[in-house]
Order: C-alpha cells, then sequence, then structure tokens
C-alpha cells in the first residue's frame, strides 16, 4: 500500500473510492468530502477498546479489538465490492481505493491491509482526517479574492447564484451547503443541517477548486451565521471587506418571490418563525403577521415581514459600505438573459 500526502490528494487525481473506516458517530461530526463509511469499530466498540487502552493496556486493546475486527472482516470487502461493482468477473486490483481514520493510524492501516490482501489497489492518507482538518483550516487563511452578491430579502439571489453557475462562473452556494436559507424562516422544509465541521469541510474543498480554476469566487451576502453553523472567521472578515454587486429589484416583485417560495410551507411552522422575531419584529407587527398567516392573508403577512427585513438588511448594509472594497449597484427585472449578462459584465468588473 501507498501512503499519500493530504495535499497530494487533493490536488491530484481523487479517483477511485474514499473509505472513512472511523466510526459512524466520527463520521457524523465530519468528514472527508465525497468519502464513505465503513467503519471498522461501531461507536461502543471503540469507546470500550479506548477504555482498555487507557487503563489497562495496548496490546489488551489490540487483542479485543480482533475479537471485533475478525467477524467483521467478510462484511467489509463485501460492502466496498458493492460500492465499486468489483466481482469474480471484474476483478478488484481494476479499482483504486484510499483509507483514512482519525491519524492514519492503526484503524486505517488493519482495513487497508485487508483490502490490500483481498486485492485491491490502496492508499492511506497520511495523517488520516486530523491532516484534512489543518488542510480545511489553511484555506480559510488564504486570500481568497472574494466577489459578494448582494441584495434585499426575495431579490432571487439564490436563483441568480444558479443561473451564474450554469454560464461557468465560480459560483459557492453557502446555504445550499449549510442547508439553510439564512433567515428566521431559512430551515423550513429543509431537514437537518450539517455540522459545523462538515459544513466548513465541503466549503473548503469548494474554494479550493474553485480558486485554482478561475483565481475568485462569488459568494452571497451573507450574515455570519446560517442557521446553525457560522461561516470560518477568517473567511468572514474578508467577506467583510470584499467588493458587493448588490441587485436591485422592485418591492412588490420580490414579495411575489416570497410568496411563491414560502406560501405553501407548514402555516404552524411559519407562525413559529414569526414569534421567534418577536423582539426585533416587535409585539403590534409580530400579532399583525400571526393574524394575517392565521387567515391566509400572505400577502399581507409578508410585505409586513419584507419591510422589516428591508431594514435589517439596509442598516447593516450601511455599516458595511465602509469597508467594502467596492460597491456596485444594478438593477433587475426578469432574471433574463439581458439581466444576467448584465450581472456577469458586473462581476468581471469586479475581479
Amino acid at each position: 500500500m501507498d501512503l499519500i500526502d493530504i495535499n497530494d490528494y487533493i490536488g491530484g487525481t481523487r479517483s477511485g473510492v474514499l473509505i472513512d473506516v472511523r466510526s459512524p458517530s466520527e463520521f457524523t461530526r465530519g468528514n472527508i468530502p465525497g468519502s464513505i463509511n465503513i467503519p471498522l469499530l461501531s461507536d461502543e466498540e471503540r469507546k470500550e477498546i479506548g477504555t482498555i487502552y487507557k487503563r489497562e493496556s495496548k496490546r489488551k486493546a489490540i487483542r479485543r479489538g480482533l475479537d471485533f475486527f475478525g467477524p467483521k472482516m467478510r462484511d467489509i470487502v463485501s460492502n466496498l465490492d458493492s460500492v465499486t461493482g468489483a466481482s469474480d468477473e471484474a476483478p478488484n486490483n481494476e479499482f483504486n481505493v484510499t483509507c483514512y481514520c482519525w491519524r492514519g493510524g492503526m484503524r486505517s492501516n488493519i482495513v487497508a491491509w485487508l483490502l490490500e490482501t483481498y486485492g485491491y489497489k490502496v492508499r492511506l492518507i497520511k495523517g488520516g482526517y486530523k491532516s484534512y482538518r489543518h488542510w480545511c483550516l489553511e484555506q480559510f487563511e488564504r486570500s481568497l479574492n472574494i466577489i459578494l452578491l448582494g441584495g434585499h430579502t426575495g431579490t432571487g439571489k439564490t436563483i441568480v447564484l444558479k443561473k451564474l453557475r450554469d454560464r461557468k462562473l465560480p459560483v459557492i452556494d453557502l446555504e445550499g451547503i449549510a442547508n439553510h436559507k439564512g433567515s428566521a424562516f431559512g430551515g423550513i422544509g429543509l431537514g437537518i443541517q450539517p455540522s459545523q465541521e462538515t459544513f466548513e469541510n465541503q466549503l473548503a474543498l469548494t474554494l479550493f477548486i474553485q480558486l485554482n480554476l478561475y483565481g475568485y469566487v462569488i459568494l452571497e451576502d451573507e450574515s455570519q451565521r446560517i442557521g446553525t453553523v457560522s461561516i470560518p472567521q477568517p473567511v468572514w472578515e474578508q467577506m467583510k471587506k470584499s467588493s458587493l454587486l448588490f441587485l436591485n429589484r422592485e418591492f412588490h416583485k420580490r414579495l411575489k418571490n416570497i410568496i411563491d417560495e414560502y406560501g405553501n410551507l407548514d402555516r404552524s411552522l411559519l407562525c413559529a418563525a414569526v414569534i421567534r422575531l418577536q423582539k426585533r419584529l416587535g409585539g403590534l407587527e409580530t400579532k399583525k403577521c400571526l393574524e394575517f398567516l392565521v387567515n391566509k392573508d400572505l400577502r399581507s403577512s409578508f410585505s409586513l415581514l419584507l419591510v422589516y427585513y428591508d431594514k435589517l438588511y439596509q442598516k447593516a448594509l450601511e455599516q458595511k459600505q465602509a469597508i467594502l472594497k467596492t460597491y456596485v449597484s444594478v438593477d433587475i427585472d426578469d432574471l433574463g438573459k439581458k439581466d444576467l449578462q448584465s450581472i456577469e459584465q458586473s462581476i468581471k468588473g469586479l475581479v
């Protein structure tokens, strides 16, 4: 088997299957993007072995580990065969496998030995997952050359980002990575958010790829916190000082977008989100919003909320304009070809 440095792995050809052999809870907390979890030990087994290692000896911990590992050997190779499609007719030595554990130590070495014995071409990531985490933090400290895409709520920034990505521009969808739309209503209907580590891991890899290809990246002008995850501080500090392209769109068109996006969501969840805003929205406005929602008057309720978010964003924008590198405003209408060409030209003028 070969040892591979994390920089060589990320910067080279990431072909084949990437296997994380750590326990399920370790994998859920954070992993290298694109990896699959084929654990050597369950969470309970890992805890038991760790206790034996600390309280008794390394040798006893290894012997106990073999009790767990032995019966799993067949399942490990079978699971990998099901992923790669290897069979007696399609030999597994045609497939590349890369393994890692926490530090690139015993667990990944054991699984790598098994898979290599079985016939796979195996590489080990030197330093394991810990080396990837160090690599991620290094990416956030780079000079990122960020272009921010801003605009009031309902402007359609997420749609613009997707259309710009279709036009081969280096877009990074922070809300997509966070699985949250960034407001009090942003998590409704989207399911569980990733862990902070998982969010950072995906962001670091995406930044690396886009910067290496284009030399700059386009991000939405977000708050630092997106639901339960936060933009890493070094990235956030650069975002605050980056160039901002502000998209202007008429209020009634933004209101229609909000109604289209949120109008069919669970009414009780919408009400709960309004209640969470009560301290900043004010008692009277909160009461009005809730009454409108209960009476199915979405236009009136969302109109009040849109005015609130406009004031909030405008205040933040005014505070930030003093440190922005460049501020450019562009009017948009229906996000047709003409609008997109204008946006793209403005972005390229900011690079």
